[in-house]
């Protein structure tokens, strides 16, 4: 069965548009003097850059997660921070400029790892792009999560702090706050950017009436608009094309997908009676409450075919799949062994054929929402 979507209307319903011109990409030059550590196992860097939603800011067409960065006493599946560096090290080597965290993750810990390396390890704070989120609950106090202004100002503050930076680039909310009127959360976002604590605001999986309610408010109140939506979105989970997709695209919003290889379902690895041999595999709850449908395992096996056709791996067709699709910016990918870091990066150069898209299309079913608080 053809997956089609479907053109939203919402946005032209808001106020005459702002748009973007074209496209533009940018290739960093390929400097003579890099050290020999980028073009380990004959990868050459030449990583493409595109601008974020409808800003003048430039990003790599991967952005690194650092979810996976962090403390065990969280999820058994995180690396400590000397596992970590490594990662962060080598994604900077290949050109990744992009980062993204949230205070959430090992409650703190993977911002602290982010910020430890980028001060010793990366280029000047201009030339690197980092993003971090608010909403989840830091602490037992009823205060210390949401999207209150109250919280918001010790979120922020607190993510500066672990990051050790003056500001992030990129302030997003996690989750849509079902107990905070959007106004006063518009209006915090609003002095955070004032402050210079954040450069650019972005949200996280919602429904599109709801970021379209907050887009419209904040453009009714001349607050700061919302410039990427971070959803939920791969071959398995494709929702998000009925209505958050094109709404994005029609408002000029850049779209930086979690999970584009479904927490690593469809590197092919899983299995439907014990969910599959990897740590992350056994013990992610999340991730089996999402999957492992009778069709999920057909788009797997879908998609290996395709690779093995190709000659490279699930992961690379699934994450060349996702870098295909309209309005895409920036795929957020984890990496947990360095193969999977540099496997990420080839799949850029990976463009499936007419052929290859239909065949992947053929075998999606619906699915209920997924990944919304």
């Amino acid at each position: 069965m053809a997956f089609f979507r479907e053109d939203s209307i919402i946005g032209a319903l808001f106020r005459p548009k702002v748009r973007a011109g074209p496209q533009t990409t940018w290739r960093r030059p390929q400097a003579t003097n890099h050290d020999a550590s980028c073009f380990q196992n004959g990868l050459i860097v030449d990583m493409e850059y595109v601008n974020l939603g409808s800003t003048g800011l430039k990003v790599s067409r991967l952005c690194l997660g650092a979810m996976t960065y962090g403390s065990k006493k969280w999820r058994e599946w995180i690396l400590e921070e000397e596992e970590s560096r490594p990662f962060i090290q080598r994604a900077l080597d290949l050109g990744i400029n992009f980062f993204d965290t949230a205070d959430v993750y090992s409650l703190g810990a993977s911002e602290e790892i982010l910020g430890r390396a980028l001060k010793d390890l990366g280029p000047s704070r201009d030339k690197v792009v980092v993003a971090t989120k608010v909403f989840n609950a830091m602490g037992d106090d009823p205060n210390q999560q949401g999207l209150s202004r109250k919280h918001i100002m010790h979120a922020i503050d607190d993510s500066l702090r672990r990051l050790q930076m003056d500001y992030v680039d990129l302030y997003q909310i996690h989750r849509f706050d079902y107990s905070t009127p959007i106004e006063e959360t518009l209006e915090a976002l609003h002095e955070v950017v004032l402050a210079g604590k954040a450069l650019y605001i972005g949200a996280s999986s919602m429904f599109a009436w709801q970021f379209a309610k907050m887009l419209y408010t904040a453009d009714l109140m001349g607050l700061t608009r919302f410039v990427t939506m971070q959803n939920h979105y791969n071959l398995i989970y494709r929702e998000e094309e009925r209505e958050m997709i094109p709404f994005c695209e029609e408002e000029g919003i850049g779209i930086i997908p979690w999970s584009p290889l479904a927490r690593g379902f469809l590197a092919g690895n899983r299995s439907k009676k014990d969910y599959g041999s990897t740590a992350r595999a056994r013990t992610d709850e999340y991730a089996q409450t999402m999957y492992y449908d009778d069709s999920d395992f057909e788009v797997v096996d879908r998609v290996g075919k395709i690779a093995r056709q190709r000659g490279v791996s699930n992961a690379q067709i699934a994450l060349a799949w996702v870098l295909q699709q309209p309005g895409i910016t920036s795929p957020i990918i984890g990496a947990s062994k360095m193969q999977h870091l540099e496997e990420a990066v080839k799949a850029t150069e990976i463009t499936l054929s007419e052929d290859e898209l239909e065949a992947l299309d053929e075998v999606y079913r619906p699915h209920k929402v997924l990944g919304h608080s």
